[in-house]
């Protein structure tokens, strides 16, 4: 509860050091912040006038304890039965593996955020999250994100928002920009274990800009890490995921985008004024194909395309 109304006054203050420049612009998205996290205080106040024991930063309590085995019990309480029931089907030979897995999610947007959900639903042991980036209004055409979250790190708001689904999982957010020197330092130190060896099974690259990408494919080239990269095209009716296996496969920077290839500056597609479509269709059903060939790869079952695409008139592998 402390945090919440920290926030407030932080924001409250803020109103009084707004730049000249959109003055009322300014001061209509703080006054919608402060709104949100007054409605998130009246609720935490509902709950504990309700009997529910709140915790100290004023956090909603968690739905549930956490397991420590999964189980094939088919009861109404049991979050694990459905999947457990791949290994009673035959599809996988030991689903709880899953536990042991740490996946990387770099870039916590329309694809990301929702990957993460999924993942975080299936049971992952851990999940390290990346984004220097905030929730914004304009992310709420997306799956995920809530209005109530706007002007929370994406990585904040993500870990907050995953803990409550399900507190079993190990949720790690940096918020750090891995193009800068200072940030890859951040990025690569944080996937590597004591040893100085990788501590993650797979890398996911869910960011929307080329740089990011070869950043991405740098570490995993220098790690040798297994990396699965998406994209989604600028119109939001295509997309694509492509499994990169270092010293296996031909590196991203081999096979670049179009735009690349093109020899266009990719920064010039990003205008004033101008944004690139966004779907929450189009995000979802990349982030499940990525999600899908994310659990073969770790789980080793089915077949793992190296490339499956979102074509405008279906899908393809």
């Amino acid at each position: 509860m402390k945090t919440l109304y920290s926030e407030i006054d932080r924001l409250q203050n803020q109103v009084g050091n707004l730049a000249t420049i959109d003055i009322q612009g300014q001061l209509n998205q703080v006054q919608q912040q402060i709104q949100n996290i007054s409605e998130r205080v009246k609720a935490c106040l509902d709950q504990e006038a309700d009997g529910g024991a709140l915790p100290s930063d004023g956090a909603p309590k968690a739905t549930r304890e956490k397991i420590s085995t999964m189980s094939s019990e088919v009861v109404d309480d049991n979050p694990y039965s459905r999947l457990m029931a791949l290994q009673r089907m035959g599809i996988v030979d030991n689903y709880q593996a899953i536990r042991d897995k740490t996946v990387a999610i770099v870039g916590v947007g329309g694809v990301g955020s929702v990957a993460a959900e999924m993942l975080t639903r299936c049971g992952i042991g851990r999940l390290l999250l990346y984004d220097y980036d905030k929730v914004e209004l304009a992310n709420m055409n997306r799956l995920f994100f809530r209005p109530e979250h706007s002007g929370m790190t994406k990585t904040d708001a993500a870990i907050a928002t995953l803990a409550e689904i399900n507190p079993d999982v190990q949720l790690e957010g940096y918020h750090v920009n891995c193009t800068t020197v200072d940030g890859y330092e951040t990025f690569t130190a944080s996937l590597k274990g004591p040893t100085g060896a990788s501590r993650v099974d797979l890398i996911l690259s869910c960011v929307d800009n080329y740089e990011a990408r070869m950043t991405v494919n740098t570490a995993c080239l220098e790690m040798q890490q297994t990396w699965m990269e998406s994209g989604v095209s600028e119109d939001a009716v295509s997309g694509h995921i492509q499994l990169l296996v270092p010293g296996e496969m031909a590196c991203f920077e081999c096979a670049p985008p179009l735009v690349v290839a093109s020899g266009i500056d990719e920064k010039t597609l990003k205008r004033e004024g101008v944004c690139a479509a966004s779907l929450p269709t189009t995000m979802g059903m990349v982030a499940g194909m990525l999600v899908q060939n994310t659990l073969k790869h770790l789980l080793e079952f089915g077949r793992c395309a190296p490339l499956s695409e979102l074509a405008r008139r279906g899908s393809q592998t």
